[in-house]
């Protein structure tokens, strides 16, 4: 018969005295877990252990560059923050050094990157693709660095009586930079624009040995006449916000806060420049105080004019001054630092120029498109790649070839074509290869290269200009906030002024050949006002033809080629300002902005004139005062304008013509 199945354990005679074994050995474990738990949990982070730690740092051990923060003493114990950035495993690797008040930190990171060329500027990724060492550093009393901030220091001397200016801190700067990177071949050059640039300049004066190249970017070099801060006298608003950005603390301050949306509407409201300030607290800033204080070109601002410095240097550092066409901000300092230092350049191997179809800075941005213009290709990159970078490698890189810089490298505008010149201008009054040519007013509204006879019928056109009802200088409403508006004004179509009856406007007959402008246009502006002071802003626009094929938007567009603004009682001095003598024709001389343009066959040639230029520049009271920024409502008056254009008082824009190539 078959056994009966069983349970195993019932078949284990041990299976009492097993079951303990089984549980001595669980409960062995399971004291063996606790302990593991605890000791755990003592090793772990405390839940009260604060969520910030003293100091962070990402590896870096995977960059291709080494980025080091120092602090470089200066000749008097003042430190400045300065950032290296090396490529990894340089050697014998050339420095470029920019001076900034745009926080140093920030300029070397444009992206979060592992890449040297994510993290410096786009206008360096020529440079940093060739093993440049890169070098940024705060100016005294900004972000990092030590010492006390001025906004635009002046050289040692009458303006400023300590031992250290620009020129010294660039030295001291260079000095250390080149014993204490170790990956260097002892050669600096320097680059930078605007306020970096006006450091660049300010590092030519008494330059370091080592300092063997420099390149000037739109610097800011008379701020009176026609750089930041001033045009021939007329404030430019849109400072306000850059002084409170600049100057309200070390780092990085406010704008101003506005009423209402429309800042043509704030300011007019606000009444004159120094009314708006006040309201915004503005007088607690002693940049501000200063320039409220010296409305005129005293000595206070012709002792920082660094054209006039520069034309009393030797000639030691091979230097490209650089521009942008239409520079919004700067359009002074490149042009006329190399016109003051052109003669002593008997050689033509020192001073060079280049002009492109930029705005501000746009060197070293993408430089396809201006506003509604388009360029053959990025000419900003064209420029850094085949300009710019060998000729700095010529100076800076050992073994380097001799650059084919040309002496001058300018766009040409009309044409749509790089220019490679041996000098500039081309033509110009007196002096140069080619005799400027007076377009002259005439009755009805027109331009003729004729001067007017006895005979011409007309002597003036006039308007009312209305301090009340300033003439914008975009359509409203008006943004200094918008950086893309500001970018482009100059480039606004004027059409979008052309029925107001405060402005008068002279055109030619479509061209029936090209005309070629290669240089300074010169406004002669015979003009009376029933006023005592007033502003003539003169443009000299390109009109397009009525059909535009190939962007049909283009169609009859007014382009600004050279504009600019003079205020009238400075006519016969810049030091000492002058009541205009009432309902009396005069004549007012002022250059306006560098130009290399053809005017197309079929297009016209067009000069506006009108007396505000609102709200960029302040309003001129109409009323002669001492100082306009502080001028009183009751100081606001209409004045009736007259421009004439009669034999013996004619009015005229001297056009450096020039044959087309």
């Amino acid at each position: 018969m078959a056994e009966i199945a069983r349970p195993a354990e019932a078949l284990n005679p041990l299976r009492g005295f097993i079951m303990p074994r089984f549980s001595l050995r669980r409960g062995f474990l399971a004291f063996a877990a606790v302990l593991t738990f605890t000791f755990s949990a003592q090793a772990q982070t405390s839940p009260q252990t604060p969520d910030i730690p003293a100091t962070y740092q990402a590896p870096n051990g995977s960059y291709d560059y080494v980025k080091r923060e120092v602090m470089v003493p200066m000749r008097d114990g003042v430190k400045l923050h300065t950032v290296i950035v090396v490529p990894r495993g340089a050697k014998n690797a050339p420095i470029i050094l920019t001076r900034t008040p745009y926080e140093a930190s920030k300029r070397t990171e444009r992206i979060l990157s592992t890449h040297m060329l994510g993290t410096l500027p786009q206008g360096d990724e020529v440079f940093v693709r060739d093993g440049y060492i890169r070098v940024f550093q705060d100016v005294r009393g900004k972000y990092g660095s030590e010492g006390d901030y001025l906004m635009t220091r002046p050289l040692r001397g009458p303006l400023n009586s300590t031992n250290t200016d620009h020129s010294t801190d660039a030295y001291d700067t260079i000095d250390w930079l080149v014993k204490n990177i170790p990956e260097s071949n002892g050669k600096v050059g320097m680059l930078g624009s605007s306020y970096e640039g006006f450091t660049v300049v300010m590092a030519l004066v008494n330059p370091h040995p080592a300092l063997k190249v420099a390149a000037p970017m739109s610097p800011m070099v008379d701020g009176w006449m026609g750089d930041d801060w001033f045009h021939f006298g007329a404030y430019r608003q849109t400072n306000f916000d850059y002084f409170t950005g600049q100057t309200a603390k070390r780092g990085e301050g406010k704008p101003v806060i506005r009423e209402g949306y429309d800042d043509y509407e704030n300011f007019r409201r606000a009444g004159s420049a120094g009314d708006f300030a006040k309201a915004a607290g503005l007088d607690q800033l002693p940049w501000w105080r200063k320039v409220e204080e010296h409305p005129a070109y005293d000595g206070f601002w012709q002792g920082q004019a660094l054209d006039k410095v520069m034309a009393a240097q030797p000639l030691k550092v091979p230097t490209m001054w650089i521009q942008g066409l239409w520079d919004q901000e700067d359009m002074w300092g490149a042009i006329h630092s190399y016109l003051a230092v052109e003669p002593k350049d008997s050689a033509n191997n020192m001073n060079f120029l280049v002009m492109g179809p930029w705005r501000h800075s746009g060197v070293n941005y993408d430089g396809s498109s201006l506003g509604p213009l388009k360029w053959e290709g990025d000419t900003a990159l064209q420029f850094r790649r085949d300009v710019l970078k060998p000729f700095f490698d010529q100076y800076l890189k050992d073994g380097a070839a001799k650059a084919n810089t040309p002496p001058v490298f300018i766009y040409n505008t009309g044409e749509n074509h790089w220019d490679r010149l041996q000098s500039w201008p081309l033509a110009c009054e007196n002096g140069c290869a080619t005799k400027s040519k007076p377009l002259y007013f005439t009755a009805g509204f027109g331009l003729s290269f004729s001067a007017p006879t006895a005979q011409a019928s007309g002597d003036y056109d006039e308007y009312v200009s209305d301090p009340a009802k300033p003439v914008p200088y975009l359509p409203r409403p008006v943004r200094f906030a918008d950086g893309d508006a500001w970018r482009r004004w100059l480039l606004t179509d004027q059409r979008f002024i052309a029925d107001r009856p405060d402005v008068l406007a002279y055109v030619t007959q479509p061209l029936t050949e090209p005309l070629r402008i290669s240089g300074a246009p010169v406004v002669n502006l015979v003009a009376s006002t029933s006023g005592s002071d007033s502003d003539w802003v003169v443009k000299l626009i390109d009109v397009y033809p009525d059909e535009v094929p190939s962007q049909p938007e283009m169609g009859g567009y007014e382009l600004g080629i050279a504009m600019d603004i003079f205020r009238g009682r400075y006519r016969e001095s810049f030091e000492t300002p002058l009541p205009i003598a009432s309902n009396t024709p005069l004549a007012y001389k002022f250059i306006l902005p560098t130009a290399n343009h053809v005017f197309l066959t079929g297009h016209r040639i067009m000069v506006q004139v009108q007396s505000s230029w609102f709200p960029l520049y302040d309003r001129n009271p109409q009323t002669f005062v001492a100082n306009i920024f502080l001028a009183k409502p009751a100081d606001y008056v209409k004045a009736t304008q007259r421009v004439y254009h009669a034999a013996g008082e004619a009015s005229f824009i001297d056009l450096p013509v020039t044959p087309v190539r």
